[in-house]
Parts: C-alpha cells; sequence; structure tokens
C-alpha cells in the first residue's frame, strides 16, 4: 500500500470519526434543548400504539437518537406510566426517525456538498456554548456537532475517492443470496464495532457514491446496520430488569424480522426503479438507498401495527415478571435521562405509600381498606428507592428538575418515618384500633387514608393534599382536647397512671402520623406541578 492510499484510509478513517463526534455532540445539544419537550410528548401522545409509533418517530428524529426514546420509554414502563404496547411503538416509531440520519446526509451532504460551507457553523456553536447559557448554549453545542457532521461527510468522500478502482464492487460478495446475506452480516458487525448505524449508513454512502459498492450491496449492508442496532439492546437486556428484557429483545426480533423482509424487497425495489425511470437508479443511487432504508421500515411498521397486542403479550409470556410485593427494579440506564427517572421514583414512592396507608389501616382495624403489608419486603423497596434517589446530583441552577428531586427526598423521609411508625410503634396503633375512648381520633385517620387511596389512585394530587391538611387540624385539635380529658383523668385517679400513658402514647402517634401525611401529599403535589412546566 502505498504513502498516499495510506494517508486516504486515515483521511476516510478520520472523517468517520469527526462524523460519530458530530453525532454525538448534536445529539447531546438537542437532548438539552428539546429533551424533556420530548419526554413530555412520550408521556402526553401514546395514547394508541398508532400514536406512540408517530411519537418515536417523530422524538428520535428530533434528538437524533434512537436510543434516548428507548430509554425514556423502557423508564415509563417500569414506572407504570406507560403500557408496554405503548411502548413498543415508541420503538417500532424510532426505526423510522433513525432515518432521517441518511436523509440529511444524502441530499445536505452529497447533493448540496455543505461540507466547507458548514465550517464557520462550528465556530458559532462554540462562541454560543462558551459564552451563554441554557437554551442558548445548548442550541450553540448542537448547531457545533451539525457543522461536524458534514465536515466528516467531506473528508470521508475525499478519503474514499483515492480508491476508485482499488475497492470495486467485484470485490465483495457477489449480489446473490448468499452474497446478499454475508454484506448483512458484514453491516451488522460494522454497527456492533461503532456503535453507531448513523455513522454505517454515512459510511456505506459515501462507498455508494464513490463506486466502491453497488446499489444492492449498499441496500444488503443498510440492512445489516439497521439489525445490528439491537446488539447494544440485547446486551444490556441481558443484566436488566423485566422490562428492560422484553423491550430490548422485542427490538432484537423486531429488527431481524424487518430486516429479512427488507432483503426479500431489494430485487422489486431496483425494478421498480428501472420500470418508472430507468437509469435513475444509478444516477441518484444515494437518494435511493435512503428512501429504500425509509421504505423497509416503514413498511415493518406498517405489518406488525396491528398485531402489537398480541407481540407484546407473546413477549410477556416468554420473559416472566418475578412480582414481588411493592417493589421496583430501577435502571441505571435511567440515570442519564433525569426527567424519566424522577417520575420513575415519583411513581415507585407512590406505590409505597399506598402500601402503607392499607397497612395503617389494617392496624387500626378497619374492614373497608385495610390490608397488611410485608413490611420486610416494603421496607427493603424503600430502601432501593432512596437508593437510586442518592444516585441523582444536581445543581440549584437546573430549577425544575432540582425542585422535583428534593420534593422526591422529602416524600422519602416522611415515607420512612411513616413505616417506622408503624413498625417500631405498632402497639400504639393498634391500640388506637381497638380503645373505644379514641373512637374520633381513629376515624379521622382511618377516613383520611381511606380517601388518600382514592385521591393518589386518581392522581388527584391536590385534593390529597388538601384532605391531608384538613384532617391534620381536626385530629390535631381532638388530640389537644382529648390530652386535657386524659392528664386531667390520671390526676383524679380516674384511669391509672400506666392506662393513661397508653392513651397518651397513641394520640401521639396519630398526631405525628398525620403530620407525615400532609407532609407527604404537599411534596408529591409540588412535584407533579414541577413535572408538568
Amino acid at each position: 500500500m502505498s504513502i498516499d492510499t495510506l494517508f486516504a484510509l486515515f483521511k476516510a478513517l478520520g472523517g468517520m470519526g469527526i462524523f460519530m463526534m458530530g453525532m454525538i455532540v448534536m445529539t447531546d445539544g438537542l437532548h438539552a434543548l428539546a429533551g424533556d419537550a420530548v419526554r413530555k410528548a412520550l408521556m402526553r401522545f401514546t395514547g394508541t400504539t398508532a400514536s406512540s409509533v408517530l411519537t418515536g418517530a417523530l422524538g428520535t428524529a428530533i434528538l437524533q437518537s434512537s436510543s434516548a426514546t428507548t430509554v425514556a420509554a423502557v423508564g415509563f414502563v417500569g414506572a407504570g406510566l406507560l403500557e408496554f404496547p405503548q411502548a413498543l411503538g415508541i420503538i417500532f416509531g424510532a426505526n423510522i426517525g433513525t432515518t432521517i440520519t441518511g436523509w440529511m446526509v444524502a441530499l445536505l451532504g452529497f447533493k448540496l456538498k455543505l461540507g466547507t460551507l458548514v465550517v464557520p457553523l462550528i465556530l458559532v456553536g462554540v462562541v454560543l456554548k462558551l459564552f451563554f447559557k441554557d437554551k442558548i448554549s445548548a442550541f450553540g453545542y448542537a448547531l457545533a456537532g451539525f457543522g461536524l457532521i458534514f465536515v466528516g461527510i467531506e473528508w470521508m468522500q475525499e478519503g474514499m475517492s483515492s480508491f476508485e478502482g482499488i475497492i470495486t464492487p467485484q470485490n465483495l460478495p457477489s449480489d446473490s443470496i448468499i452474497g446478499r446475506l454475508q454484506l448483512l452480516g458484514l453491516g451488522m458487525i460494522a454497527t456492533m464495532i461503532t456503535q453507531s448505524s448513523s455513522a454505517g449508513v454515512a459510511a456505506t454512502l459515501t462507498m455508494l457514491y464513490a463506486g466502491a459498492v453497488n446499489f444492492e450491496q449498499a441496500a444488503a449492508l443498510v440492512i445489516g446496520m439497521d439489525v445490528g442496532t439491537t446488539f447494544t439492546a440485547a446486551m444490556a437486556a441481558f443484566g436488566g430488569s423485566t422490562d428492560v428484557k422484553r423491550t430490548g429483545f422485542s427490538h432484537v426480533i423486531y429488527n431481524i424480522f424487518t430486516g429479512l423482509g427488507a432483503l426479500l424487497l431489494i430485487t422489486p425495489y431496483t425494478l421498480v426503479w428501472e420500470q418508472f425511470a430507468p437509469g435513475m437508479l444509478i444516477k441518484n443511487a444515494e437518494i435511493a438507498l435512503v428512501a429504500f432504508h425509509t421504505l423497509f421500515n416503514f413498511l415493518g411498521v406498517l405489518i406488525v401495527l396491528p398485531f402489537t397486542g398480541a407481540f407484546a403479550r407473546m413477549m410477556e409470556n416468554l420473559i416472566k415478571s418475578p412480582k414481588l410485593p411493592y417493589m421496583q427494579k430501577f435502571d441505571y440506564a435511567l440515570l442519564e435521562d433525569v426527567p424519566s427517572a424522577l417520575s420513575v421514583i415519583q411513581k415507585a414512592l407512590e406505590e409505597e405509600f399506598k402500601a402503607l396507608l392499607l397497612h395503617i389501616n389494617y392496624l387500626l382495624n378497619d374492614p373497608r381498606r385495610g390490608q397488611k403489608a410485608d413490611l420486610d419486603a416494603l421496607q427493603k423497596a424503600l430502601d432501593e428507592t432512596q437508593n437510586f434517589i442518592d444516585l441523582i446530583h444536581l445543581q440549584e441552577s437546573q430549577e425544575i428538575n432540582w425542585k422535583r428531586l428534593i420534593d422526591m427526598i422529602h416524600i422519602a423521609d416522611h415515607l420512612q418515618r411513616l413505616f417506622d411508625r408503624c413498625e417500631e410503634d405498632e402497639k400504639r396503633a393498634i391500640y388506637l384500633g381497638t380503645s373505644e375512648d379514641l373512637a374520633n381520633e381513629r376515624e379521622l385517620f382511618a377516613r383520611c387514608a381511606r380517601m388518600l387511596l382514592d385521591d393518589i389512585e386518581q392522581k388527584s394530587y391536590q385534593k390529597a393534599y388538601e384532605c391531608a391538611k384538613e384532617s391534620e387540624i381536626k385530629i390535631k385539635n381532638s388530640v389537644n382536647a382529648e390530652r386535657k380529658y386524659i392528664t386531667a383523668s390520671m390526676a383524679k385517679g380516674a384511669i391509672s397512671i400506666p392506662q393513661g400513658t397508653q392513651k397518651l402514647e397513641a394520640i401521639r402517634w396519630v398526631k405525628r402520623s398525620s403530620s407525615h401525611l400532609t407532609g407527604i401529599t404537599y411534596h408529591l403535589h409540588q412535584a407533579t406541578l414541577n413535572a408538568g412546566k
């Protein structure tokens, strides 16, 4: 290999590196710029599987990252905020959204040749990143990444042009079934190595542009790259929670199904081009390849969409969920998306709160909404939640997420202290549940717990807080009056000191427990308000 050829190889590889860096920088900038909006859209516009597909496609197109969309979807399923079929729709849509990168490369990189023109954008982006904050800074980061992408494409083009006549379609597997399967395998390996299907598609477009591969070979490579994107999901699934496993392997099965169908589509696709636009496939090979990439992903979604429910049930049957009471398996991948992580935490805290309310009413001997909790499992769940909260570190400048995190910390603290009152002071609660003298305080508290259970299930957090606050005031007034009566009875000898002490401890328990209910519901309400901003 001559020095010039070696230099060209380095330039092509360097161009791929610049392209990948540009994708990373642009994705990070877009995520900071529009991540919260996309996250809210994933929550809001997923009423049906079809709307989930559209939301997943648009979200991925905006963020230029299918992994960011998938991580959010997995987190919402784990939190119970999305049903598994809706998450599948988002993942299917993300496959369509990733094709936007190919269009950007083909139209702007090859047709308009923006490589040199966008270089000033990199400087503008860096200036915005360095000297501004928040959204403007994020926009600058995305702009710099956008510029790097086209610089990388230009370097790849210049590097590959030196291999004209050296790397040719004849050097690669032939256009046969076996040859296409071999090329599909090469595409998979390329994506596994680079961990970026976008980089692989860009490199394939560059090779096609330089004549190093023909259209059929390029199509098989791109199909392989689509299948190869599932490698990361499959690896993550092995060590993840049940929902991560279901989502990861659903992605694998779906992409294999789509890839096999796409292989059968190559020949009919080229025949249609030759029938309706003779010679145009060769002249516009890059556009034709990106259109093919979009077409087979779009057809894959159309075919699987009516069977999403059945597909989800199949995955749920294949990967069983080990149901432990109150337990929430937190996925550490969620830490990359703080708003999603906070939503998962809030859902977990709500489930633990409901379990505690049911257990309290069980202790108070309330048959209407009383249910004994497995305290060991509940304590483990509370500890798991606190440990996950402890992994999220923010600054006060991240105002909305900061406030939500503070609310989560307050809720977890109140829940731990309320749990202690149920476990360590259980005898006081049981006495309250059986004493006729304290029937008023018992009924006030049990009624509040029943109403809070309904309000939390209905997501009526403001109503829950108002109910808890009103109940706390009534209990406080009742307890103060009861305290005076008990101490007076003890002084008169109407009841013994041990009896009076037992009653005082019981009313002290209900007064302190009611204040925890107010604290929990207040911060749940505040966290929900901040999540909506």
